[in-house]
């Protein structure tokens, strides 16, 4: 009997020992490889980012991303409760997700505002530009939104106008292959260059539509076709655009922009 306790401690001993052993190593692990990851992560943000723009060709390597990326990306931190530029944050560094996350650097949607369903809203986001001597040539905005499964992440690049769409896609999400997950279908995203998101007003007019965009029709210049098979998706690529591109959003820091006032 005692034996029998000897050998049950031993095995328990040894078990424990190769559990501490393990956790030990998956630690230093973690440890060692979060700069490796975190500069993945940056580097897919600077790939997805010069692909909106319409600067990366395929097959560029890590290095021509971040060269490319360096000479002709300039990212600003804006307060999205002013809609101005802000010092607060380091541009290169600060991480809106992480921000919204935190009740300190972000607020709680109330259900009507939050159209995008992403419940909350940082105070600061980054931005993208693109100068050509001296000028605005193009505005990179982050958006985000709930489809069907899962948030969808992306990039809208607008001209110098600030109206008139030269890039739209989303680098992450979740929806249904085939059928929500068109989203980042090339030939859906090849619709958006040329639409204009504001109309006469100001107003955000820019919308997935079911059934197919008139061209005939006046809003056509603000519509893109919905994905077949997917209207809740369609209509949460809508519903994000009209959050970020509205007051809670952008909406404010693109009006100060165009005024010269950002």
């Amino acid at each position: 009997m005692s034996n029998h306790k000897e050998t049950t401690t031993r095995t328990l001993v040894v078990a424990l020992l190769i559990c501490l052993v393990c956790s030990v190593l998956v630690a230093g692990a973690a440890v060692a490889l979060k700069p490796i990851q975190q500069a993945n992560r940056l580097l897919d943000k600077q790939r997805s980012i010069l692909a909106i723009a319409g600067l990366s060709q395929p097959g560029m390597s890590g290095d021509e991303i971040r060269a490319l990326y360096d000479k002709r990306i300039v990212a600003r931190v804006v307060d999205l409760r002013t809609g101005q530029f802000s010092d607060e944050q380091d541009p290169e560094t600060f991480d809106p997700l992480a921000a919204a996350k935190d009740s300190r650097l972000s607020s709680a949607l109330p259900d009507a505002q939050d159209i995008a369903s992403i419940n909350r809203r940082e105070h600061y986001s980054t931005v993208y530009l693109i100068e050509r001597e001296g000028q605005l040539d193009t505005l990179i905005l982050p958006v985000r939104g709930y489809g069907l499964w899962s948030t969808m992440y992306g990039f809208m690049a607008l001209k110098g106008d600030l109206n008139t769409v030269t890039g739209f896609g989303f680098y992450q999400h979740g929806e249904t292959p085939g059928m929500g997950g068109e989203v980042d279908n090339p030939r859906w995203v090849a619709q958006w260059p040329g639409k204009k998101v504001f109309d006469e007003q100001q107003q955000v007019a820019v919308r997935v539509v079911k059934g197919g965009v008139n061209p005939q029709s006046p809003d056509a210049i603000h519509q893109v076709d919905a994905l077949a098979g997917a209207t809740l998706t369609s209509n949460g690529v809508t519903h994000l655009l009209e959050f970020w591109l509205g007051e809670n959003g952008f909406g404010p820091f693109i009006t100060n922009l165009r005024a010269g006032e950002a």
